[in-house]
């Protein structure tokens, strides 16, 4: 501000009289006091209004044949005041783009300049005994009007970028937050999973329990120690079964409660999957193009299944491409089901391993070092398909592997 006021300054006109000049500073000032805290405002023009007649003065002293420091700063010093009497108003009407409109600020610049530059001209008048002009106040009432629509047009242009940036923030963290939420609804769907075969493990258990007490031997010793370590391991899992419970309750709570909505569009859903997996290609230094589509009329789909299944099959592609290709990501609506495909260009899954891919623990990835991944990400993909009720098949062709899942839409959308 101290650097750009007094050079924006030196673009001048005098409309009035030799010594009133109208300049580009007036609304390059206005425009930092907006940037500035209210604090410091008073601090900024007092140090502004000062620079700004000494920077007048050194432009004298380089210009000038005669200089003389005492005529200079006779014929700049009423600047002082107009930049003073401009803060001082700005601080007084506790101008802040938080509290008010664009227009209120836009009409009270408008009473500040003109306040400041009555003061400015009462003191040439004092100090220069200059003239003025009453006729030709209302030129300067409409440079005025045309200085803050100047600085509105450059503040409402900031303020745009600002909720730009504030947006795509937002937009970045959410997709975070949805993200971290659809993992927490996977491990859910495992830890559902668990629940069941940890409650069928404790009856197994409970009727081994029974079967070796209810043996003729029954006072023998080895069937009397059988049938405690029975009812031991019994519960046992019981107990795990129930802290499960305790957790999955927990976990469906945090779903269940979360501010994020549960359901989207189709072509939102797409979308989103799409931008997330460009982020991932792009943390991979992988060159992949991204192609998709949504084909029919959709309702709008539960987040958390589309992106747990979804999401899984496009990073399992994204990893699958070496260095570079393309992925085509499509939804078709047909009748009473909705059908997802999945397709890359990758080197695929070789032929005698097709119908193991969707095994727990098959793997054809493995990292730099050798380690194999986890191999549960395709199994867990089937599971949730096939607990909607619907179907999954894995098709390889020259042109790489393609997934089509078919849901029936009565599992994906909001009941009533």
């Amino acid at each position: 501000m101290l650097i750009t006021v007094p050079l924006a300054g030196e673009l001048k006109f005098y409309p009035l009289n030799e010594t009133f000049r109208i300049t580009f500073g007036a609304p390059t000032f206005f425009f930092f006091l907006l940037l500035l805290k209210r604090k410091t405002v008073l601090a900024g023009g007092l140090l502004t209004a000062l620079s700004v007649v000494l920077f007048r003065i050194m432009l004298d002293y380089i210009m000038l044949d005669h200089f003389q420091f005492a005529a200079s700063a006779h014929t700049h010093y009423p600047t002082f005041f107009f930049y003073f009497t401009y803060a001082l108003l700005f601080f007084v009407f506790k101008v802040s783009r938080m509290n008010y409109s664009a227009i209120v600020i836009g009409l009270i610049g408008l009473i500040i300049e003109i306040a400041a530059d009555i003061v400015e001209l009462t003191a040439q008048y004092i100090v220069l005994h200059t003239t003025i002009h009453v006729d030709s106040l209302s030129d300067m009432a409409v440079i005025a009007f045309a200085h803050s629509f100047i600085v509105l047009s450059f503040f409402n242009m900031m303020t745009i970028y600002e909720s730009q940036s504030r947006e795509r923030q937002i937009r970045k963290q959410n997709e975070h937050m949805l993200m971290l939420i659809t993992s927490l609804y996977e491990e859910t769907v495992h830890l559902k999973k668990t629940l069941h075969n940890t409650e069928a493990i404790t009856k197994a258990s409970y009727d081994l329990y029974r079967v070796l007490n209810q043996q003729e031997k029954d006072h023998s010793v080895l069937n009397q120690t059988l049938s405690k370590k029975a009812l031991r391991i019994a519960g046992d899992i019981h107990e795990v079964k129930k802290d499960n419970q305790r957790i999955f309750a927990g976990l469906s709570k945090t779903i269940s409660n979360e501010s994020f909505q549960n359901y989207m569009k189709a072509e939102e859903l797409i979308e989103l999957i799409v931008r997330i997996n460009k982020k991932y290609a792009d943390s991979l230094h992988k060159q992949i193009t991204f192609f998709s589509s949504v084909n029919g009329e959709h309702f709008s789909y539960h987040v958390y299944t589309i992106l747990s299944i979804i999401n899984n099959l496009v990073a399992n592609a994204v990893e699958a491409i070496k260095d570079e290709g393309r992925i085509v990501l499509s939804v078709h609506r047909q009748a009473e089901h909705v059908e997802f495909h999945v397709q890359d260009n990758g080197p695929g899954v070789p032929l005698k391993y097709e119908k193991a891919i969707f095994e727990p623990g098959f793997t054809s990835k493995y990292d730099q070092f050798g380690n194999p991944s986890t191999g549960i990400g395709l199994s867990y993909v089937k599971d949730i398909v096939q607990e909607l009720e619907g179907t999954i098949k894995a098709t390889q062709e020259d042109s790489g592997m393609t997934f089509i899942i078919q849901i029936p839409l009565r599992n994906l959308i909001q009941k009533g």
